[in-house]
C-alpha cells in the first residue's frame, strides 16, 4: 500500500500517518510503535487485512488466543471500516470492546462483516483477544 493512499480504516488520514506507521514500527527493537487504544488497534488491524500484513495481525493478537499461523485470502479486498461502538479500551483501561462493520469485495460479490471484538491490554500494549459472544 502506498504511503500517500488514504488509510483503509476511514480515519481520513494517509496510510503512512495513520495505520501504516504501526505496521512499520510495531517490531522496531529500539522504539516500537504500538496503538494506544483498543479502537486504534482495531483500525490498524483492519488496515493490516487490507494491506495483507499477517505479521502485524499475529503480533497484535493476544498470545492465549492467537493462532500459530495466519493465511489471508488475497481474493478478498477490504474496502472500508465503520466503528459502531466502543466500550472502555482507553489508555488507562485493561480491557475494551469495539463493535465494527468491515466491508469487503470478493470477486464480483460485496459483503460486510459485523463483529464485536474484545481487546486486552498486557504489558502496556493493546491486543486483540477474540470476537465477543
Amino acid at each position: 500500500m502506498h504511503k500517500d493512499t488514504r488509510c483503509p480504516c476511514n480515519s481520513g488520514e494517509t496510510y503512512s500517518s495513520c495505520c501504516g506507521r504501526y505496521h512499520q514500527g510495531f517490531n522496531d527493537p529500539e522504539v516500537p510503535l504500538w496503538p494506544g487504544t483498543a479502537e486504534t488497534l482495531m483500525r490498524s488491524r483492519f488496515s493490516a487485512f487490507a494491506a495483507n500484513r499477517p505479521d502485524y495481525l499475529l503480533a497484535t493478537w493476544f498470545q492465549d488466543t492467537r493462532p500459530a499461523e495466519l493465511e489471508l485470502d488475497t481474493d478478498m479486498v477490504w474496502r472500508s471500516l465503520e466503528i459502531v461502538n466502543t466500550e472502555a479500551g482507553g489508555p488507562f483501561d485493561s480491557t475494551g470492546v469495539v463493535e465494527f462493520i468491515a466491508r469487503y469485495k470478493q470477486g464480483k460479490k460485496t459483503g460486510a462483516q459485523h463483529e464485536v471484538s474484545s481487546f486486552v491490554r498486557a504489558n502496556g500494549r493493546w491486543y486483540y483477544l477474540d470476537a465477543a459472544d
